[in-house]
């Protein structure tokens, strides 16, 4: 039994259109909240041996050695992570040694690493994390340019019915449809739940941008041996079945790296969690666009093409 992808595709762009307004309504509303990495400052996680934590006492520890604000966030239990103002490493040693003196009434020991353990310490410049922001957006037009590039020069046999480089542009909107998707989402989850872009959310979507036009790349070179072997049918029969031919590869392949992701995002730690979490996004998101919107496009850039010739 043949799905009908094309003669449905209205409900896709439908769903898609949805999405994407929804995804673009909330960056303009709330936008991405960057993290250090992009904004600079200092991060610092550490656990509590078996002391309690308490907000206000590490609060009050910034307050008196004018620290500054402090961004508290408890991770796992007695755990918590720290995000302040770029510091020195002496005052960073400040900030250690005040944790252990005013939680240490609650313990016998002096040690740092019996009262508190450190766990992560980061800390970025903001000139630095100018320079990062900006590689990373030339990073991403860049690797959108030689995606498309890389399609019309592999499709340059293909020239009919559609010229080859109009699969690459078919790649390129289903591959901004995506990448609008997911930083939707994450503006959602940094409005609400405290979600920060960082370079690991930038390799997240270079992840996305590569994981996707594979995908799509799959339909389109079936798309181009049907072509070849079916020259009696129109080109959405040709690119239907297409999309079915290669629909149970594209669901076994993505089910088994969800399949992973889910498992690193239960049980990975907090560090990686927001990481994972974006590329569970755009691995639906991709799988979805290389079926429901990529080769859809084609088809219908074909029909216009007709009825402007006619």
């Amino acid at each position: 039994m043949k799905i009908p992808f094309i003669n449905k595709r209205k409900y896709s762009y439908l769903l898609s259109l949805i999405l994407i307004v929804a995804s673009v309504s909330f960056l303009a509303l709330w936008g991405l909240k960057p993290g250090i990495d992009f904004v600079g400052g200092s991060l610092l996680e550490v656990g509590f041996n078996q002391v309690p934590l308490n907000s206000e006492v590490i609060q009050d520890i910034f307050s008196q050695n004018d620290l500054g604000q402090v961004n508290i966030q408890p991770s796992d239990e007695n755990k918590v992570i720290m995000r302040f103002r770029n510091v020195t490493e002496k005052e960073h040693q400040i900030i250690l040694n005040s944790l252990v003196e005013n939680f240490k009434y609650q313990d016998d020991s002096e040690n740092v690493g019996e009262v508190i353990s450190q766990l992560r310490f980061e800390s970025v410049g903001p000139v630095i994390g100018q320079e990062l922001r900006d590689k990373a957006m030339v990073a991403i037009i860049l690797t959108l340019i030689f995606i498309i590039i890389f399609i019309a020069y592999a499709f340059r046999k293909v020239s009919y019915p559609i010229a080859s480089w109009k699969y690459g542009l078919a790649a390129l909107i289903a591959l901004a449809h995506d990448i609008i998707i997911l930083c939707g989402i994450f503006a959602v989850l940094g409005q609400f739940l405290g979600y920060e872009v960082n370079i690991l959310f930038i390799t997240a979507l270079l992840t996305t941008l590569g994981y996707s036009v594979n995908d799509t790349i799959v339909v389109f070179d079936r798309t181009r041996e049907n072509l070849f072997k079916h020259k009696d049918k129109n080109f959405s029969e040709v690119v239907n079945e297409s999309l079915n031919q290669t629909l149970i590869r594209s669901i076994n392949t993505s089910f088994t790296t969800l399949l992973v992701l889910f498992a690193i995002f239960l049980f990975g730690g907090e560090t990686i969690k927001e990481f994972v979490l974006a590329l569970i996004i755009g691995t639906i998101a991709g799988t979805y666009s290389s079926i429901f919107l990529a080769s859809p496009l084609l088809v219908d850039w074909h029909r216009f093409s007709l009825k402007r010739n006619e």
